[in-house]
């Protein structure tokens, strides 16, 4: 069945451009467009969609808050009927990769971004790596986006006293750190003297017991925590 698309973008040349190079592709199809956020919300409500495609800077509501509804909207069907599938996954789309608007809607659950002028072939394959259950945002390219913008992260207690990191084990906290740090589960393993099998059953552990969609958030959750420290 093939992965089903929505563009949301208010700038029509750039929904074409998007779309003539989607639409070439035998296992995706572009089901649905809009060009803000209230838009797209009304289409979601009626179509069946699996990627969008968000921008972030559009009238009447922009890509975060749009990204934070439908997250909101999946975890509480996720929270009804835990084997269902949830609903579409997001990816934002900016135009500068130090964008504070792409970092918001990380944190309200977007599952990575992508710059517009992203090479065809890799929109093509964050499209496919998402819908997969992946994120697209390479770990290093998140801890530099947060790093940029550390200035918004609320101040937190120590590692040792949130709730959050107390319901990990050591190891497990071990691993949430060389996530944060921008290490590859391969790397993680090399570092840990692990098998990569076990380093990626770990990140499944973190990311169950933390409520996370994906290793972006775990990245965001270990500044927000105080495990990891932004560099000035």
């Amino acid at each position: 069945m093939p992965i089903r698309v929505m563009l949301v973008d208010d700038q029509e040349l750039l929904r074409t451009g998007f779309r003539m190079v989607l639409q070439s592709q035998q296992d995706i199809e572009i089901v649905a467009e809009a060009g803000d956020g209230v838009q797209a919300l009304e289409v979601l409500a009626t179509t069946p969609v699996d990627v969008i495609l968000m921008d972030v800077r559009m009238p009447r509501m922009d890509g975060v808050e749009a990204t934070r509804r439908i997250c909101a909207l999946q975890d509480a069907a996720a929270v009804s009927d835990p084997g269902s599938d949830t609903g579409p996954r997001v990816l934002i789309l900016t135009t500068f990769d130090l964008d504070e608007y792409a970092f918001a809607a990380l944190k309200a659950g977007a599952s990575g971004f992508l710059l517009k002028d992203v090479p065809p072939t890799e929109l093509v394959a964050a499209i496919r790596a998402v819908r997969g259950g992946d994120a697209v945002v390479a770990p290093t390219t998140t801890r530099r986006m947060i790093d940029r913008f550390a200035t918004v992260l609320p101040s937190s207690l120590p590692p040792a006293e949130t709730p959050e990191l107390a319901r990990l084990t050591e190891r497990e906290r071990e691993v949430l750190l060389l996530i944060a740090q921008g290490l590859s589960n391969g790397e993680i393993a090399a570092r840990l003297s692990l098998s990569e099998a076990t380093v990626k059953t770990h990140v499944g552990r973190i990311l169950t017991k933390l409520q996370l969609r994906d290793r972006v958030q775990a990245v965001v959750l270990a500044y927000e925590t105080g495990l990891v420290r932004a560099q000035h």
